[in-house]
């Protein structure tokens, strides 16, 4: 597990923006916490770090947003509303696993028992009003 802490929201991107650039072809970053940490702000930097230009937004309303580039895609989930394996499915959660594309799960703690076990899981806690603590690992790390 790495820690990080980051002190305002163009550190919170530039964080997102190095992971992505470690990151195997395919991988899913899984964020735990809650509402203003910071995970649209990681996400901004994952599309960075992987070469994809374009506005990141929270995918509330959407479920999925989509965010294509030159050489890579990225999957962008909001999971707030899911409650069970019935709403999982039909966000075609499983149909992107299988893809060579980047997945970003907001809200994964409502789906966590369906991430595959490389998932990279982000857990930010707030310090303060502009600072958070980013714990980085991998699920397979992890007792369940």
């Amino acid at each position: 597990m790495k820690e990080y802490i980051t002190r305002s929201y163009e550190e919170t991107v530039l964080l997102g923006k190095s992971l992505a650039q470690s990151l195997p072809k395919g991988s899913l970053v899984a964020f735990i916490g809650g509402l203003g940490m910071g995970k649209t702000a990681f996400t901004t930097g994952l599309a960075l770090g992987l070469d994809i230009d374009c506005d990141v937004s929270s995918p509330t309303f959407a479920i999925c947003n989509t965010y294509i580039g030159k050489a890579n895609t990225l999957y962008h989930f909001d999971m707030y509303r899911v409650d069970g394996w019935d709403d999982l499915y039909s966000t075609g959660f499983y149909d992107y696993i299988d893809t060579d594309a980047y997945m970003a799960i907001e809200w994964s703690e409502n789906v966590y028992g369906a991430l595959p076990q490389d998932s990279y899981i982000v857990e930010i806690s707030k310090i303060d009003e502009n600072s958070r603590t980013f714990k980085i690992y991998q699920k397979s790390e992890v007792q369940e």
